[in-house]
């Protein structure tokens, strides 16, 4: 029986996740494969490149830079998180991702993304950073509104989460029967309807299934959530998720936030090191 490792989003609330792959790391404890999306997936592509601490590094340094996430970016390049500073100066140069060791790591790790046309999510398999492998990381993390629309092999990709934002049931599709699951927001969460719902109808009404996948996307949430719950009562899932709602924004700029919401990951997995051990090995 494969146990597989399932990282859901939250934009900045992943440093959470941060943290608790950390901990995971420090205490060498690895799956055969993983499955992020959006944060989950840029943050978590760390978890296979064994650097610890690297989530942490960059958003700290960089959280008062317009050139990582601001408004002026959004205005002039089209995407909040600037595409230049977020996946070239950053993973080759300013905070290096260790594209080596990622790609020796014999752990499988998958990405979520959304087809803008069909509305259907989308699981690849990334070996690399390189190449078009860093573009399906980059589309899983690019929210409606704030990014432009990411073309691969012709076609259009946005955000994971807007299709699978908890991708448990396809992760045991791919015959992950047994799953660590590490959420971003507390157990009692329930997603409501998206308030700008009137916004993405006329900005993306030349793609209708986006469209309709944004307008019930607090239900697929609440019923994946749903579903979590189910198997962690089952004993099929471990969930490691936060005791509260994180305090920190969707484009934190506070170092001090950015560095709580880390530690309070940290502090979560470390509390249940011990029960989620005995879980992999049961």
């Amino acid at each position: 029986m494969k146990t597989g490792l399932v990282l859901e989003g939250g934009a900045m609330r992943g440093l959470f996740t941060a943290g608790a792959l950390d901990v995971l790391m420090e205490n060498n404890i690895t799956f055969p494969g993983a499955i992020g999306v959006s944060a989950g997936a840029c943050f978590g592509c760390n978890f296979k490149s064994g650097q610890i601490g690297r989530v942490l590094g960059y958003n700290k340094a960089y959280a008062k830079n317009p050139r990582y996430a601001s408004f002026w970016s959004w205005i002039f390049t089209g995407d909040l998180y600037n595409v230049r500073f977020c996946y070239d100066l950053i993973p080759n140069k300013l905070f290096p991702f260790d594209n080596k060791t990622y790609k020796e790591n014999p752990m499988d790790f998958y990405v979520v993304v959304t087809d803008v046309e069909t509305g259907k999510p989308v699981y690849v398999n990334c070996p690399s950073w390189e190449d078009d492998y860093s573009l399906w990381m980059r589309a899983s993390a690019s929210m409606p509104l704030a990014s432009k629309i990411v073309k691969i092999n012709g076609k259009g990709y946005l955000d994971g989460g807007i299709s699978d934002p908890i991708p448990l049931k396809a992760f045991k599709d791919l015959g992950y029967e047994k799953n660590v699951v590490i959420l971003t927001q507390p157990e009692e969460y329930v997603k409501k309807p998206n308030s700008l719902q009137a916004v993405m109808k006329i900005i993306l009404r030349k793609y209708p299934a986006l469209v309709e996948d944004m307008r019930i996307r607090h239900e697929i949430y609440n019923s994946e959530t749903a579903f979590v719950k189910e198997e962690e009562k089952a004993g099929r899932a471990f969930v490691i998720r936060p005791e509260k709602a994180l305090d920190i924004g969707k484009t934190e700029h506070n170092r001090e936030r950015i560095q709580k919401c880390y530690d309070e990951g940290r502090r979560v997995m470390e509390k249940n090191l011990d029960a989620l051990k005995a879980f992999i090995e049961s």
